[in-house]
């Protein structure tokens, strides 16, 4: 159940000792479930893996978040937050296990297991951010948002530092501060209500269509994001450059893409959400088939104004989730959010075999013809859960 703005504070956590919990969370689960762009090109050379079966574990990492809607609709149904404070913990049994596998299979199950992780976390997280936000719900999930995008954005290259200074085998010291900040978090974290027995049942064949369509959206945005962070640190060291720069590169996309959740949610509450998905979609489809033409130095404003324009869609897609299902808004996130990074981590694979059999220019332009395929799905999306009225 989402509050109202006329909730009593007393009934919810303090607002922002409640929030920082939840975006600290988002942080440090989030660093865990995308670490691996940084350290790709590490595992090719250490682990003898080759860039097909290097996306394929980039495919599996984010695979286990199509689980999202089932997980969304257990949070709504329980309750509580026990999927907040447990899925960070899988995370770390995840990285841990990555750090002690000499295998292909083990990483790979190290990889699921933090990909379910970041499953169990997210419906419930950001079910509990909207119910603090009040009013101002596009600004409070823009910064709810901004705690992940922040993780995914260090992650890499911390990830990249500890195993390029201390090998492979000590990555595990990524989930630190995980472990550390648990007890803080078991204190602050807000319950969620159980949804009521007597509640009505999700009508999914009324919400089908507007799914549909919104995890067709999200998964093309998805497939083209992660296209970008798998070839580029590849990319980069294959041109003679060093893992941290190439590492580097995923931080500046992802961690300037913050600016994109902040303001794409304050220009959903301004504009609607149909200006923030026009614009983005345009405008990331030219930055990245720019960067088939790049070299050097010129990679890092290209991504940096790629990220903002990408991740400017996060918040507003969140919300149309959640709006449209009203009656179990964490199954909403779930979609928007986990169903659209697995689809978009499906997508990944043919554009890895293309990039190794072909060239990865060729593997960033299929990412550059994904976004091209999300502007024409937004019409759809828009029709469908009824946006363009609101726009």
């Amino acid at each position: 159940m989402l509050s109202t703005a006329t909730e009593p504070l007393a009934q919810r956590r303090p607002y922002p000792s409640a929030l920082a919990a939840l975006v600290w969370g988002h942080l440090a689960n989030d660093a865990l479930a995308n670490y691996l762009p940084g350290i790709l090109p590490l595992i090719a050379l250490q682990r003898h893996v080759p860039l097909f079966l290097l996306s394929s574990l980039m495919t599996i990492l984010m695979f286990g978040q199509m689980l999202q809607p089932l997980s969304g609709l257990l949070a709504d149904r329980i309750g509580g937050r026990a999927l907040v404070l447990g899925g960070p913990l899988l995370s770390v049994a995840g990285v841990v296990l990555v750090s002690l596998s000499r295998s292909y299979g083990g990483m790979a199950i190290g990889l699921l297991l933090a990909g379910v992780g970041t499953t169990l976390f997210h419906p419930q997280a950001i079910a509990s951010a909207r119910r603090l936000a009040g009013s101002r719900v596009g600004l409070s999930m823009s910064v709810f948002l901004v705690g992940g995008e922040f993780g995914r954005a260090i992650g890499p290259l911390v990830a990249t530092l500890l195993a390029g200074a201390l090998g492979l085998d000590h990555l595990w010291l990524v989930g630190l501060g995980v472990v550390v900040t648990w007890p803080w978090l078991l204190r602050v974290v807000p319950k969620l209500p159980a949804r009521p027995a007597a509640s009505a049942p999700v009508n999914f064949r009324q919400h089908l269509w507007p799914a549909v369509s919104l995890g067709a959206f999200a998964g093309l945005r998805a497939g083209a994001i992660l296209t970008v962070v798998t070839l580029i640190p590849v990319l980069w060291h294959r041109e003679g450059g060093s893992y941290v720069l190439g590492a580097s590169l995923v931080t500046t996309m992802i961690g300037i893409g913050i600016v994109g959740n902040l303001v794409g949610g304050m220009m959903r509450d301004k504009l609607g959400s149909a200006t923030v998905l026009w614009g983005s979609s345009v405008i990331g489809t030219l930055l990245l088939a720019a960067l088939q033409f790049v070299q050097g130095a010129a990679f890092w404003p290209i991504l940096a104004l790629l990220g903002i324009a990408l991740f400017s869609t996060a918040p507003v897609t969140t919300l149309i989730g959640q709006d449209i299902f009203k009656e179990n808004p964490a199954l909403g996130s779930g979609i928007a959010l986990g169903l659209g990074n697995g689809l978009g981590a499906v997508l990944v694979l043919p554009i890895g075999y293309a990039a190794q059999h072909i060239s990865i220019a060729f593997g960033l332009g299929l990412g550059a013809a994904l976004l091209v395929l999300a502007f024409l799905s937004i019409g759809p999306l828009l029709r469908a859960t009824g946006e363009h009225r609101t726009a």
